[in-house]
């Protein structure tokens, strides 16, 4: 496998200017990986994976996977995590992510009518195949309209009360998580203060509510999220 400054690299997909803050960038780069930030919506472009790649994370965004006439980026996102499944690659999608590689899998993705939401932290429970991946009850990050259906062939691996479908694994190394581990405290109130913020919207919790639920079970989904990255990266890591 190839290296670029001596490391394997783990390539990031983004669909805004963010200040790359997240736990995805800095666990990665904790773990001693190289980070290559690709952001088609600027019109870079993603290509093949090279041999220095060594897996993906496709971050969430506001576009949807039922616009690419209006996003074409998302084509190109596509292929990419096309090429990645056929190259075994670790591919994490998150959200948007997640749904893209539901999508590449020929699931359906879309949302809701009448329009509803998941927006602040709400507690998971593990699928029977599941046990062991999710404690359960953990609370997450959540900001989305959208959902996705699990592919076929795919482990369905958590659900939540209001989306039955919250994560699935493809193959070994292949996850598509509907939520948001990757966004910490001080990122998630910016999004509280930001102009999309769902508040009001069927199934968004009110701030009140997230404040708490956010000082008293951030940590945990951190660790967890950790772990995850560990293990769906750590041959690369070694």
């Amino acid at each position: 496998m190839g290296k670029e400054n001596g490391k394997p690299v783990i390539v990031f997909v983004d669909h805004h200017e963010n200040a790359m803050d997240d736990r995805a960038w800095t666990c990665i780069g904790d773990m001693g990986l190289g980070r290559r930030l690709v952001c088609p919506f600027r019109g870079e472009e993603l290509g093949d994976p090279g041999p220095e790649v060594a897996g993906t994370v496709i971050y969430g965004g506001a576009q949807n996977v039922n616009e690419q006439d209006r996003f074409p980026f998302l084509r190109g996102e596509i292929r990419w995590i096309e090429r990645c499944l056929e190259k075994g690659l670790p591919v994490l999608g998150l959200c948007l992510g997640g749904q893209l590689l539901a999508h590449v899998l020929g699931a359906r993705v879309g949302a809701r009518v009448p329009r509803e939401c998941e927006f602040g932290y709400y507690p998971l429970m593990p699928t029977a195949a599941g046990l062991g991946w999710l404690p359960d009850g953990m609370h997450v990050t959540q900001a989305h309209y959208e959902e996705f259906d699990i592919p076929a062939g795919a482990v369905h691996l958590a659900s939540s009360e209001r989306f039955a479908h919250q994560a699935f694994r493809y193959g070994e190394n292949a996850f598509g998580l509907q939520f948001h581990p990757e966004i910490s405290k001080h990122v998630f109130r910016r999004w509280q203060a930001s102009d999309w913020a769902m508040f009001g919207v069927p199934g968004a919790q009110e701030k009140h509510e997230q404040d708490y639920l956010m000082d008293k079970h951030d940590d945990v989904q951190g660790r967890w999220f950790r772990g995850l990255l560990e293990s769906l990266f750590h041959t690369t890591a070694a």
